[in-house]
C-alpha cells in the first residue's frame, strides 16, 4: 500500500490512484488545476474532514489491492465466472461510463491544440459500446451455458456453446485492437509535459483499462474458454 497522507498533495493521489479522481469529483476537490497542495488543506477547503477523506482514499486503493493478490486460475468453474462478473464485469459498468466524462472535456478543452484527443474520444467511444455490450451477452446468454455444458457436456450444449465461444474470442481481439490504438495515439499513455491534471488522470486510467481488460480477457480466453474446449 502506498504511504499517502493527509499531507500529500492531491495531484500526486491521483498520480497513484487514478480511480480516487472520482471521488476528488464527487468531492468537488479540484484535482485538476488546483491538485499542487495538500490534501488536507484541498479538504479543509470543502469544509470536509481531511481524515475521513483520506480513509475513503485508502478504501479505493484497499480494493484494487485485494483484486490484484487472487490468483483465480485454480478457481472452480462456478467460482472462476463469479470471479470475472464481480472483478471484470461490474467493474467495467462502473468505470466505463465514470471515465467517459473526463475524456470528453479533455478532448474538449485540449482538441484543438492536439487533434489526437479527438481519436482518442472516439475509440474510447467504441471501446465502451463494444466491452458492455460484450459483458453483458456474457453475463446473461453465454456463461449460463457455459457452466450448464461444463456440468454436463451434450452433444446438442456443445453444437449450442461452439460458434458463441469463437465469437466471444473475436471480440476480445477487437478490443484488444482498439486498446493497440489507444496505446500508439497517446504514445503509451505518456502526456505532454506541460499536460493538466485532468489529462494526466485520463491517460492513467485509460492504461489501467488496458491492464484490467487484458487480466480480464486472459482469464476468460486461456482458462475459461479452454475449459470448455477440453470439454468439446
Amino acid at each position: 500500500m502506498t504511504q499517502l497522507t493527509i499531507d500529500t498533495h492531491v495531484a500526486d493521489i491521483v498520480s497513484a490512484l487514478p480511480q480516487s479522481t472520482d471521488l476528488f469529483r464527487k468531492l468537488r476537490i479540484d484535482f485538476c488545476c488546483g491538485g499542487k497542495i495538500a490534501l488536507k488543506e484541498a479538504a479543509e477547503a470543502r469544509h470536509l474532514n481531511p481524515a475521513e477523506v483520506l480513509n475513503h482514499i485508502k478504501e479505493i486503493e484497499i480494493k484494487q489491492e485485494r483484486r490484484d493478490s487472487f490468483d483465480p486460475t485454480s478457481f472452480g468453474n462456478k467460482t472462476l465466472v463469479a470471479y470475472i462478473q464481480e472483478n471484470y464485469h461490474e467493474s467495467l459498468r462502473e468505470e466505463l461510463p465514470a471515465l467517459s466524462p473526463y475524456i470528453t472535456k479533455v478532448a474538449r478543452v485540449h482538441g484543438e491544440k492536439s487533434p489526437h484527443l479527438l481519436c482518442v474520444q472516439e475509440i474510447f467511444r467504441e471501446l465502451r459500446t463494444e466491452l458492455l455490450e460484450h459483458t453483458e451477452d456474457e453475463d446473461k446468454n453465454v456463461f449460463p451455458l457455459i457452466l450448464e455444458f461444463l456440468r454436463n457436456p451434450t452433444d446438442e450444449l456443445k453444437e449450442e456453446l461452439r460458434p458463441r465461444v469463437f465469437e466471444l474470442e473475436e471480440e476480445h481481439e477487437n478490443a484488444g485492437k482498439l486498446l493497440f490504438e489507444l496505446r500508439d495515439i497517446t504514445n503509451n499513455f505518456v502526456p505532454p509535459n506541460d499536460a493538466c491534471g485532468t489529462y494526466r488522470a485520463v491517460y492513467a486510467r485509460l492504461e489501467q483499462l488496458e491492464k484490467e481488460t487484458f487480466n480480464h480477457v486472459h482469464l476468460e480466453n486461456n482458462v475459461l474458454f479452454d475449459r470448455v474446449r477440453q470439454a468439446i
